[in-house]
């Protein structure tokens, strides 16, 4: 009975400095106000991307990168309670998109022409055009949405600092983690041109 007893306190104590620590980091950052553009780095590397990708002969198109809330959640509807096709899960807040931290790309085979086709292979040279888009962009410090579990986002390419939706929704920021994490500040950070 002692040893239970013992083990529940243990067990409360935890809790409660787990949810202590949890209350103190949102008052922390909580009262930041949401991103309005995309993050410098991940802008540079976007830049770097296209740039890698037209010495390729591979151009592509950008053709998201910033969400408002708002925007984000236009999207969301899409497919649920207006027509179309669902093509996302994350209502408003719940996007890297809203943090600034996410651009989506298509293959632009011709000047006002976008393709998403991951087969293709327009610069001729055996291999995929779309895959090798991807493998510059995690050169580059980007994860790829194709390598979701549940939800395939071919198009989608991310950089999250180490930082979850939760982290970023309480008011974390890649400002705050950036300099604790060694392979952003020593590989990725600055990023060469």
């Amino acid at each position: 009975m002692k040893i239970r007893t013992i083990f529940i306190l243990i067990v409360i104590i935890a809790v409660g400095s787990m949810t202590l620590h949890l209350y103190n980091t949102y008052q922390e950052y909580s009262n930041r106000p949401m991103p309005t553009d995309l993050h410098p780095v991940v802008e540079d590397a976007m830049e770097q991307l296209v740039n890698k990708s037209e010495e390729k002969g591979i151009p592509i198109l950008i053709t998201d990168d910033f969400r408002s809330v708002e925007e984000q959640n236009a999207i969301y509807a899409r497919g649920r309670s207006e027509g179309g096709t669902v093509v996302t899960n994350a209502k408003g807040g719940e996007s890297y998109h809203n943090y600034g931290l996410a651009i989506d790309f298509a293959i632009q085979p011709n000047p006002g022409e976008a393709i998403w086709d991951l087969e293709y292979d327009g610069n001729n040279n055996g291999e995929s055009d779309w895959m090798e888009v991807v493998s510059i962009a995690k050169s580059l410090g980007f994860s790829w949405g194709g390598d979701f579990t549940q939800f395939k986002d071919y198009p989608h390419l991310q950089m999250d600092f180490g930082l979850s939706i939760r982290e970023l929704q309480m008011g974390k920021r890649p400002e705050d983690v950036i300099d604790k994490l060694p392979y952003y500040t020593t590989v990725r950070l600055p990023l060469d041109r």
